[in-house]
């Protein structure tokens, strides 16, 4: 009896490292960002209980919440199908065999992806320079403008920034999911539609782009809570929290790339420390994110 009982306890003797880790490193923070968000606090002062008071302030045009989520749909909406069509064309070709070295072209269009955000930022931010940026250089070279673009200074020219530096830097993630469906295509139905007389670009449209349904609804929803969580470049890219930023106001001119998250930070840590406000922003785009993810599993569930 006693050693049933021992071999019953043994798993969770186990398991109780990685529990006290969770407890004290997962769930109690969760828990207490949580009570913050109902709370009016600058991390140091006494907390003052406010109630969903802060969760209310995001309907406020101050928050900038709403402001925030959508300029983050518009560059997840524009960035990611240029990424998911890119990374097909890409892995199409590659996966072909006109293709020779396809393992040092895999790892060519995967760099951009590991690359560190500090560094995309601060590349990206050389690159578009006003001045002395490689872009205004070559396109002025060219002849095809007559003074250099304040890219980083003008709200359409940003969003162009933040949406191809976004391509740039997720293309490759797409490359590789595609890549892995495509070698999981049986042959066997290409050369079936070979002999009964399908060309290549209608075996594609009717064979291959169906059979990588379920890879393309997990590398868009991927895509999209990846998207929601953008705060590294732009900020690098556009300045904030006092690194020379090429605008005064944080999100860029007139806010057009403010993200949800770096609306968050700056919420939280910026100027005005409102920890209460910045934990309810953190909570709403939670929220957003889980529903993503519901939306995701449903679709994902359907294609497999």
């Amino acid at each position: 009896m006693m050693d049933a009982v021992k071999r019953r306890w043994v798993p969770y003797l186990f398991l109780s490292p990685y529990m006290l880790f969770y407890v004290a490193f997962g769930l109690i923070p969760i828990l207490f960002s949580f009570y913050v968000s109902l709370t009016s606090w600058n991390g140091i002062g006494k907390k003052s209980f406010v109630g969903l008071d802060n969760y209310a302030f995001l309907f406020n045009p101050d928050s900038y919440f709403f402001t925030s989520v959508g300029n983050t749909l518009l560059f997840v909406g524009v960035s990611l199908p240029l990424q998911m069509a890119f990374g097909l064309a890409i892995a199409a070709l590659l996966y072909s065999k006109f293709v020779k070295w396809k393992a040092f072209f895999q790892l060519v269009n995967f760099l951009p992806y590991i690359v560190t955000p500090v560094a995309v930022g601060l590349m990206f931010n050389l690159l578009f320079d006003w001045q002395a940026g490689f872009v205004n250089k070559l396109l002025l070279e060219f002849g095809l403008i007559d003074e250099g673009i304040y890219w980083l200074g003008e709200p359409i020219y940003a969003r162009i920034v933040i949406v191809l530096m976004l391509f740039w830097k997720g293309f490759g993630y797409t490359m590789i999911f595609y890549l892995a469906g495509l070698a999981n295509i049986p042959k066997d139905l290409h050369e079936a539609a070979a002999v009964d007389g399908a060309t290549g670009m209608k075996s594609f449209w009717t064979i291959t782009l169906p059979l990588l349904r379920p890879v393309t609804t997990f590398v868009a929803i991927t895509g999209i809570i990846g998207g929601f969580q953008l705060l590294e470049e732009p900020m690098l890219l556009l300045g904030g929290a006092g690194m020379g930023s090429a605008s005064a106001v944080i999100g860029g001119p007139e806010r057009c790339c403010l993200t949800t998250v770096w609306n968050m930070y700056d919420t939280a840590f910026g100027s005005t420390t409102r920890y209460g406000l910045g934990a309810a922003i953190a909570y709403g785009l939670c929220l957003i994110i889980a529903l993503f993810s519901f939306i995701g599993t449903k679709f994902y569930r359907e294609d497999t």
